[in-house]
């Protein structure tokens, strides 16, 4: 049954898609669509490279010369399971040209950088901006003690890790759960750390509260809503002041300078969609909004697709889920300027998965790296104080670093 079981598993199967989708050159194309999801991002087609294995195996090129060689004796005696190795190494069938190696980058946190950058949560901010470990900061921020990764506190690190991942958009004990994946957590731990977090973290919480409300004032007045982010000010207030939840210009804020998140009702062909302005210029949208009462007062609805049952239904949101739009939302917008800048400077871009590029760069080309990180790392006109950076490495075949 175990061996069944493994043999099933559908990620192996991806080699079958990759031999029906690759062309007479061994090319493989037409793997992204453009706009394929409501954030306006790229999704996944024939291979689906967006939803590939991760691989961990230390030694993944002796595992792909033994696979290419069909040395089965030799995987079954070195490795537990052969479909688990053949799992791992889908990343690896992609390869550069000839002569060519791959330089592969991304955004280092893009999501938790530009949620503290509409939030104006300026100690996440200043983290980024002085290149420290935001996990490590974040653990010292929620335990009140020094963190750092591999000294003083460093098991404490990844009680950071999975609070930034699982809490930045509203979740809670289920979130922490579910990126717990290691088990470093207790289960009655959880929602002290979600406590934790947002204690430490209030104008991120505070984001959720307001979008959402601006959201209900548009539907139910059908005038546009602006949202411009306020940076805390501690000189203006006492240490102990707490953060209002209103939207009011509080005189414990400063404004940010740059440009705003706007929310519109608009009308076309007989529908009403509620459009979100994005920084970059662009909008997202969601069909037949309204409002209906909750547990916590109303709830904002849209029509769309259910993911599970693959109808179009009514579906519930709230400020955690917007803001997680939204925040992905602007994490591709930048990946596409990103993106044309390091295609203007000649670099060959064959795929890429998320908030990361794959250039195919010929190996005499010894700065490639670097030149692309810091292209990574430039400043976006729309987003006045967004700190972004690239982290790469370089690969003689795609992998996860």
């Amino acid at each position: 049954l175990e061996i069944r079981q493994q043999m099933s598993k559908t990620s192996t199967k991806k080699y079958q898609t990759m031999l029906t989708a690759a062309c007479d050159d061994s090319y493989a194309r037409g793997l992204l669509q453009f706009y394929g999801t409501r954030t306006g991002r790229f999704a996944g087609r024939l291979i689906q490279v967006q939803n590939l294995p991760q691989n961990h195996l230390p030694d993944l090129a002796q595992a792909r010369a033994l696979v290419k060689a069909e040395d089965f004796d030799a995987l079954e005696m070195l490795y537990d399971s052969v479909p688990q190795v053949l799992s791992e190494l889908i990343r690896t069938t992609f390869i550069p040209s000839k002569g060519c190696r791959f330089v592969v980058s991304d955004f280092s946190a893009i999501e938790a950088r530009v949620v503290a950058w509409l939030a104006g949560e300026q100690w996440t901010l200043d983290t980024f901006r002085q290149g420290g470990d935001i996990y490590c900061a974040t653990a010292s921020k929620m335990f009140g003690v020094p963190v750092e990764k591999h000294g003083i506190n460093g098991h404490l690190r990844q009680l950071g890790k999975v609070a930034v991942l699982a809490c930045g958009y509203g979740g809670g004990v289920g979130a922490m759960k579910h990126l717990d994946r290691s088990g470093a957590i207790a289960e009655e731990d959880y929602q002290g750390l979600v406590d934790d977090w947002r204690k430490a973290n209030k104008m991120i919480c505070r984001l959720w509260k307001v979008i959402e409300k601006k959201v209900v004032t548009a539907i139910e007045t059908g005038r546009k809503q602006t949202y411009k982010a306020k940076v805390y000010d501690p000189t203006r207030a006492a240490h102990n002041e707490e953060i209002s939840d209103g939207d009011g210009y509080s005189p414990y804020f400063n404004m940010r300078d740059g440009q705003d998140l706007r929310f519109q009702i608009k009308h076309k062909d007989g529908m009403k969609f509620l459009i979100v302005w994005l920084p970059s210029g662009r909008f997202i949208s969601y069909a037949d909004p309204g409002l209906e009462e909750g547990q916590y007062g109303p709830q904002v609805t849209y029509q769309g697709l259910n993911q599970t049952t693959r109808k179009w239904e009514k579906t519930v949101t709230w400020g955690g889920k917007l803001v997680e739009n939204i925040v992905q939302s602007i994490a591709r917008d930048c990946l596409e300027v990103t993106m044309k800048k390091v295609a203007a400077k000649g670099y060959q871009i064959v795929m890429h998965v998320h908030d990361e590029i794959i250039v195919d760069v010929p190996k005499d080309d010894t700065d490639a790296l670097e030149t692309i990180n810091g292209i990574m790392a430039e400043p976006i006109d729309w987003a006045p104080g967004l700190p972004l950076k690239g982290d790469g490495y370089e690969t003689a075949f795609y992998r996860k670093d």
